[in-house]
């Protein structure tokens, strides 16, 4: 079912999408993004759902060979899309379901990525309002940059304001409104700031895959690098990631494994004793191990939340259960079966953290009882002797793995940053 790159963007831009409701289809996709346009074509059959969770109705099932426009990528785990009859719903993002097989983009547009949590606000300082928090990996337009430190955008939903310029916050895809390279911008190359020029290339793509935003599947999606293309492997993270520069200059994580990628030349400061992951050095067996916990909980996204639930099956969890089974299957490490005995592991382990930014992908976080959604509800809280009520799994990023109520759907994953999750945050730590 493969097409041509020519003929799949001709199929994009024309009028037809070779779908038999293309008419609606561009018309809901332009909706979401005025931006740009994926379609995306299913390799194996897959639920097309009512809403982002494996807990929700199943509409249909969509098959291979289907094509659909994707409208919105939800979280690391979800599309919305649109199918041929018009019909609106949620697929799973996992490329063994859907490849992204055409993207076009609207002519002086200008798209921004969200590369850490920030305020979009009513106006460009930071006496304006915060209308509300923008998350990591969202999408956003930029329509004008009022000064140096501010950006105006309009977020996917339509939602007009003002964000930071920080490279810290965004990360800005095209040449800014009005910038010129002669201009001194330095997002353009102009005045003090060069664009950087990337090393010679030592690794070609072997088969479509994704550029992310860090080494794991969990991070943002920054785009698909095609088959062909050269890039410039710059590290090794781990044993089955590589830190990559795309001849643009794009910096990002692909996949090791070599289906995707060949490698032509050298890869940087590899050494049988530096402790590089690729050559059996020693961090690369925790790394690997990390990720197949992470991995192992990850198969559970959407399963049920049961106070009090059964540490014998997998059929419900609460979040200690939770956390029990994803080390036991991943790390062959059985841990105790509550969350205050798994705090006393950690802090027996001494590998206690209480800065939340400082946590490493894999720790276990734990957490004080909820009072509320604002921080003031915890000012004054004297945190070295509260109870243990909640744990998850670090992601990294700023997000968390973990189960904690029915109402949310059970196995999934949240953001910490600005959220009671951080003013709830006792301490983290490593078990592996």
């Amino acid at each position: 079912m493969k097409k041509s790159t020519a003929a799949l963007m001709t199929m994009v831009l024309g009028a037809s999408l070779m779908l038999p409701a293309a008419a609606s289809a561009a018309s809901a996709a332009s909706a979401a993004s005025a931006a740009s346009q994926t379609v995306g074509e299913i390799q194996a059959s897959v639920s097309f759902r009512t809403q982002p969770s494996t807990s929700s109705d199943v509409t249909r099932y969509l098959k291979q060979g289907e094509q659909v426009v994707i409208l919105e990528e939800v979280n690391a785990y979800w599309y919305k899309v649109q199918d041929a009859k018009g019909a609106v719903g949620y697929i799973s993002s996992n490329e063994k379901y859907v490849e992204i097989v055409a993207q076009s983009s609207e002519p002086g547009s200008t798209a921004g990525t969200i590369v850490a949590s920030v305020s979009l606000r009513t106006g460009p300082s930071t006496d304006a309002t915060r209308i509300r928090y923008l998350a990591k990996g969202e999408k956003v337009t930029i329509t004008g940059q009022p000064s140096s430190y501010w950006y105006a955008v309009t977020a996917a939903d339509g939602t007009k304001g003002y964000v930071s310029s920080d490279e810290q916050y965004i990360k800005v895809t095209g040449s800014l409104p009005g910038n010129n390279p002669s201009n001194g911008n330095p997002s353009n190359g102009g005045g003090s700031a060069p664009a950087e020029t990337p090393s010679a290339a030592n690794a070609t793509i072997v088969a479509s895959v994704s550029l992310r935003t860090g080494p794991s599947t969990d991070t943002t999606r920054i785009r698909y690098l095609a088959k062909g293309e050269k890039v410039t492997i710059t590290g090794v993270p781990n044993g089955s990631w590589y830190a990559v520069t795309a001849a643009d200059g794009t910096k990002g994580y692909v996949s090791s494994d070599e289906q995707y990628i060949k490698v032509t030349g050298s890869l940087p400061g590899n050494n049988p004793s530096n402790g590089n992951p690729s050559n059996g050095g020693g961090s690369g067996s925790h790394d690997a191990l990390v990720e197949r916990v992470i991995a192992a909980g990850m198969k559970y996204l959407g399963t049920p939340y049961e106070f009090g639930s059964d540490r014998d099956t997998t059929k419900t969890f609460d979040c200690s259960d939770f956390v029990r089974q994803a080390f036991r299957e991943g790390a062959n490490l059985v841990l105790p079966s509550d969350s205050r005995k798994q705090g006393d592991y950690v802090r027996g382990l001494g590998h206690v953290v209480k800065d939340w930014h400082q946590l490493k992908r894999g720790d276990i976080m734990f957490f004080m009882e909820y009072k509320g959604t604002k921080a003031s509800a915890y000012a004054g809280v004297n945190k070295s002797s509260e109870t243990i009520t909640h744990c998850g799994i670090y992601l990294g990023d700023g997000r968390i793995l973990h189960t904690y109520s029915v109402e949310s759907g059970g196995v999934r994953t949240s953001v910490i940053s600005g959220t009671h999750w951080e003013y709830r945050f006792l301490f983290g730590g490593s078990v592996v």
